[in-house]
């Protein structure tokens, strides 16, 4: 056996320290003392005979030789995981992390998570609401639930549509009924609610309907999360655009209306991520078949007029 394999340890040190660019992240993680980690580093470069890290500010960015280090070490981590993966697979009972995007956590998980917890009572379900791009080989997400396309580090990974809508207006049914819509133009005339997210601009509905929005001349307001977003409009504040998924439960306790049935496509999408060779894939096969079931039975109660969001 090749003698410098005496330097595993020190690998797995450059490893988490080139992954996250940084000593000090890379000592919370594998919870040690950052000058453990240079330290570390310092003997595997002494031994290697080159520099692996040049400092950058206040990052530790990798030289030619260790990027080419890092590319390999990286790929024979994730082959050792992946055989250890294969010989430990995990019961189906136990705890599975869940990431979401805050919006359809609150809105759509969480309302349904009950039915999940009936089937299996024995797979607490762990929520964890982010935007962020994750790292599902790495950290401690099981499952994500990601808004639009492609996420990052995704290579690898099961990648599995959820569903897709198109995009609509919703205002309040006091709304509506003072302003009596016919023309898409009249929502110029009321406030138009925006949060923080590029997959609902009002300027491409707008587009839609061959109007042109100057935002200098239309009553604007900007909030955090679709949540407030919902409060404002069903407090008659105006209208927001959203899905059905987002604010169906809304639509069937009359809080809400659809003043014109033009829906913007492609909408919203949202996509299952997993790691196939994570020991909880039989826990993963689980909730990703409920999530698919509870997504094909409101498409189907929707078809026939007639959505059951008691939940």
């Amino acid at each position: 056996m090749d003698s410098r394999l005496r330097h595993l340890s020190g690998l797995r040190y450059f490893e988490t320290a080139a992954r996250l660019s940084s000593y000090s992240k890379a000592a919370e993680e594998l919870f040690v003392s950052q000058a453990a980690v240079s330290q570390k580093i310092r003997q595997l470069e002494e031994a290697l005979g080159c520099k692996l890290f040049i400092r950058q500010g206040r990052e530790m960015a990798l030289t030619e030789k260790g990027r080419t280090l890092f590319g390999q070490v990286s790929r024979g981590f994730e082959h050792i995981l992946k055989g250890l993966n294969q010989i430990t697979n995990e019961p189906i009972d136990g705890v599975l992390s869940v990431s979401a995007p805050p919006s359809f956590a609150s809105r759509w998980l969480l309302p349904r998570l009950w039915k999940f917890s009936m089937l299996h009572p024995n797979i607490p379900i762990r929520v964890i609401t982010t935007c962020d791009d994750l790292d599902l080989r790495h950290g401690t997400i099981d499952v994500a639930v990601w808004q639009g396309d492609d996420m990052e580090n995704s290579e690898g990974l099961i990648k599995d549509m959820l569903l897709e809508e198109p995009i609509f207006p919703y205002c309040s049914p006091a709304l509506a009924n003072s302003i009596n819509f016919t023309d898409p133009k009249q929502l110029l005339d009321c406030w138009l609610i925006h949060y923080e997210s590029k997959c609902f601009p009002w300027e491409d509905w707008f587009k839609l309907v061959d109007i042109k929005m100057e935002k200098s001349f239309i009553q604007w307001m900007e909030v955090g999360t679709f949540d407030l977003a919902m409060n404002a409009v069903i407090a008659g504040h105006g209208a927001c655009l959203a899905t059905e998924c987002l604010a169906s439960d809304y639509i069937e306790r009359g809080l809400l209306v659809k003043p014109f049935d033009i829906g913007m496509t492609p909408g919203l999408k949202f996509h299952l991520y997993s790691d196939p060779s994570s020991p909880r894939r039989d826990r993963i096969k689980a909730f990703s078949d409920w999530m698919h079931f509870e997504v094909s039975t409101i498409s189907e109660n929707v078809a026939l007029g007639s959505v059951d969001l008691s939940m």
